[in-house]
């Protein structure tokens, strides 16, 4: 099948030939035609299949009868990120060359005022991250009583990021009557409740099973203590052979010193996150797609909207927290169908996050060996294993609680409660720092300070020691 088979002008698919395209990807395929007939749409789609282009091609051609009217927008694109806005309006840049579609990108961390005067005549497309969008609003500077067309973009971010309010209150703003396109990664039964809430007999459209990882995609783990992680990436990315990576990490202040510490080491690193202002975001993502920055040391936000082709290698410097994020990572490489790589450090404490994404996976991720001579894998969490000489001479650690409070069930503290009260025991020796890690798992190298208290015993009432 070919573009002139989907249905479109021939003004759109000489701009799609011109970009290089000549066959639409499945989700396209599958997509266009009924969002050409006006049909609401649900999509499900992972990462670089093409699915900005599955609405953003059928909306030029649907948008190119008609014109704006001031401070008035015909079709909306909700995004849950900056970087993914940008994109989609590139996308409408591209394949829109030859029409005469107007187009605004609002999002936060730039100027209001511009985005103001960019309204005030009216666009055919908005495309905007919903906060910046309800400010914009409630200034009186757009009305989006005019809105034929919306699009929900990555939907499941969307709810991961706490949008979802917003999203249903500029929902209840738009007309009734308008076409309603949603498209997300995965298919959680929250995500199916928001297509029942804002579609009308949506044409369901799905190229693969939610939480795959793509065929052309290698992906793998290495077992290795915290405190050997930067240890471990410096020898991979000096080792593989590396024309564009990014490097994930779970907290934003981990970014900031790991970018350093490899700039020192000679490699050519940026960070990407969201306390960057907007327009030193946009530098480094320029810099990056252009190769004169090999590698971008990003946290899950903002690149989960990165749209860059060429990604040959993904590294998780940690383990993500949510399942579904190991998906998104790792896709940004392996895309149009290239080869790519991904490795993922597992530390001692990440064995819980590995295990929930094995789960959504289906299947165990294959381990590699370390790079390190003489490294030693770190050991899962819930492993036993002998005491050294040297453990056996320290304080004995206070033992972690089997479940952290926010695990156990209201049946299980209600029994707690219940339970006979047992006489206190002496006052134990001081804990070593080593003790304090194990009684607090889960926060991996760091606890905070708050955590690391002592606590005074409190005698219960009416028992004598």
């Amino acid at each position: 099948m070919t573009f002139d088979d989907l249905g479109l002008s021939q003004t759109l698919t000489d701009a799609v030939r011109d970009c290089g395209y000549s066959q639409p990807t499945p989700i396209q395929e599958k997509a266009i035609p009924p969002i050409l007939l006006g049909r609401d749409v649900f999509g499900c789609a992972q990462t670089g299949t093409g699915k900005t282009a599955g609405y953003t091609l059928p909306m030029i051609d649907i948008l190119s009868q008609g014109s704006a009217k001031a401070r008035m927008a015909r079709s909306l694109v909700l995004a849950p990120t900056r970087e993914l806005a940008h994109q989609i309006a590139a996308s409408f840049e591209r394949y829109g060359k030859y029409s005469k579609l107007t187009h605004a990108v609002i999002i936060g961390g730039e100027a209001m005022a511009e985005q103001e005067r960019l309204l005030d005549r009216g666009v055919d497309v908005l495309i905007a991250t919903p906060g910046r969008l309800l400010d914009l609003f409630e200034r009186g500077a757009v009305m989006l009583g005019g809105v034929k067309i919306l699009v929900i973009d990555e939907a499941d971010r969307m709810l991961d990021m706490g949008f979802i309010p917003d999203v249903e209150r500029i929902v209840g703003l738009l007309p009734r009557i308008r076409q309603t396109l949603m498209f997300s990664a995965t298919l959680a039964p929250e995500i199916r409740r928001l297509a029942d809430a804002f579609l009308i007999n949506p044409k369901e459209v799905s190229v693969a099973p939610s939480a795959t990882v793509a065929e052309t995609v290698d992906h793998k783990i290495i077992r290795v203590q915290d405190s050997k992680k930067r240890d471990v990436l410096v020898s991979l990315l000096r080792d593989e052979p590396i024309s564009s990576a990014i490097v994930f990490c779970n907290r934003k202040k981990d970014i900031r010193p790991l970018c350093a510490q490899l700039k020192k080491l000679g490699l050519d690193a940026a960070e990407l996150h969201g306390d960057l202002p907007q327009a030193q975001r946009t530098e480094t993502l320029a810099a990056f797609k252009s190769g004169q920055v090999k590698l971008l040391i990003s946290s899950d936000v903002a690149g989960r909207g990165l749209d860059i082709d060429k990604v040959s290698h993904v590294f998780n410097h940690d383990v993500p927290v949510n399942p579904e994020d190991y998906v998104h990572r790792i896709g940004r490489t392996g895309r149009a169908g290239r080869a790519g790589r991904a490795v993922t450090l597992v530390g001692p404490e990440e064995g819980r996050q590995l295990d929930a994404i094995q789960r959504l996976l289906g299947r165990a991720i294959p381990e590699a060996a370390s790079p390190l001579a003489g490294a030693s894998p770190a050991a899962p969490s819930r492993s036993r294993r002998k005491a050294t000489p040297a453990e056996a001479k320290a304080p004995e650690p206070i033992p972690a609680p089997s479940a952290r409070p926010s695990e156990r069930r209201p049946a299980d503290r209600a029994k707690r409660h219940e339970a006979p009260v047992r006489a206190l025991a002496p006052r134990a020796a001081p804990m070593v720092r080593a003790s304090l890690d194990a009684a607090f798992a889960g926060w991996g190298d760091h606890v905070p300070d708050f955590l690391r208290q002592p606590v005074r015993p409190v005698r219960a009432q009416g028992v004598k020691r």
